[in-house]
This record gives C-alpha cells, sequence and structure tokens, in this order.
C-alpha cells in the first residue's frame, strides 16, 4: 500500500468520493422534480451541452495520445479540462430539465429500441462514472500511477461511452426538440 492510502489524506480523499458520488445522483433526481416556472424556458441549451459531450470525447482521445506519447502535463490539463466540462454539461443538463417540459422520443419501431438502449445505458454509466473519474483522479494527483493506469483502462472507454452517447441521444432526439418548438409556438398565438 502507497502512503497516501494509509495518511489522513487517503481517507479523507475517500470519504469525498463516496460522499460525491452519492449526492450528484441524489441532488440531480431531486432537481429533476423541481420546475422553475419563473424562469423562460431554456431550449437552446441541448445544442450546447451536446457539443461539450462531444468536445469531452475528443479532449479524452487527446489525453489519452498524450499519455502515450509521454506528454504528461498535456494529459494532465485535458483531463483537467474534460472533467471541467462535464461539470459545465451537468449543471446545463439540470437547468435543461428544471426549466422545460420533457421532449418525448417520436421515433418508432427498432430505431425507438435503439434510442432507449443508449439512453438508458448513457444514464446508468453517467452514474457509475462519478466515482471511477474521482477515484482515477485522485491516484493521479497522489502519484500513484500504477493504480491510476490500472482503473483508467476502465474509466476511459466508459467516459468515452457516455460522451459519444450523449451526443448521439442528442441527435436522435433533436428532431422532436424542433417539433415541441412549433407547438410551443403555435399554442402561444
Amino acid at each position: 500500500m502507497s502512503k497516501i492510502e494509509n495518511s489522513g489524506q487517503g481517507l479523507k480523499y475517500k470519504t469525498l468520493i463516496i460522499i460525491v458520488s452519492i449526492v450528484i445522483p441524489v441532488v440531480v433526481l431531486i432537481l429533476f422534480n423541481i420546475r422553475i416556472t419563473s424562469l423562460p424556458q431554456l431550449t437552446f441549451l441541448p445544442p450546447i451541452y451536446a457539443s461539450i459531450n462531444g468536445l469531452t470525447a475528443i479532449l479524452l482521445i487527446s489525453a489519452l495520445n498524450s499519455v502515450k506519447n509521454k506528454k504528461i502535463k498535456q494529459h494532465e490539463l485535458l483531463m483537467k479540462v474534460s472533467i471541467s466540462l462535464s461539470l459545465v454539461f451537468l449543471v446545463m443538463y439540470i437547468l435543461y430539465h428544471m426549466t422545460t417540459d420533457p421532449t418525448p422520443y417520436g421515433g418508432e419501431g427498432f430505431i425507438r429500441y435503439v434510442y432507449f438502449f443508449i439512453l438508458i445505458t448513457h444514464i446508468t454509466l453517467s452514474i457509475f462514472i462519478v466515482p471511477m473519474v474521482l477515484i482515477t483522479y485522485v491516484r493521479a494527483i497522489s502519484k500513484m500511477f500504477d493504480k491510476h493506469k490500472k482503473i483508467a483502462r476502465i474509466t476511459f472507454p466508459i467516459w468515452l461511452y457516455i460522451a459519444v452517447s450523449g451526443v448521439v441521444v442528442y441527435l436522435m432526439i433533436s428532431p422532436y426538440y424542433i417539433c415541441l418548438l412549433y407547438t410551443s409556438d403555435a399554442a402561444d398565438e
């Protein structure tokens, strides 16, 4: 075991990771059930947060290439930006759902099953990625590089899937956002 795992700092990180990993999904679930009607519907957010997901995917791949090419500082920066973008995404996603009525998916047949499979795996993995990213990050900043590398091999493809599937889900549902906007505009007249 490394020194940090036996230290008070290691326990502090472990406790913090557990708390954050529980608090984030619980708070998201609570906030999804709160509707802020005093704000306008933030219908402009989905393409922005889908783009953030796409950028995160590109940065994750770039970070992997950086570490493979021994560009450690660049890798570190790209990972910090990826984590920051994921937080920005989460805030925008929550704000959108707190101010805007849900958009039902209108696809039919086989594509409907594909959409819901991607959506459900995206959401489920999003819950589990939080502790994985935090553990991976803590192992890196604690200089436990062997353990960091070991968990990063699991964290990376899952996080990449989440980022890419977020874009795919947006692209699949975006035609229904447009239909909903036109329907809302007609109702307002």
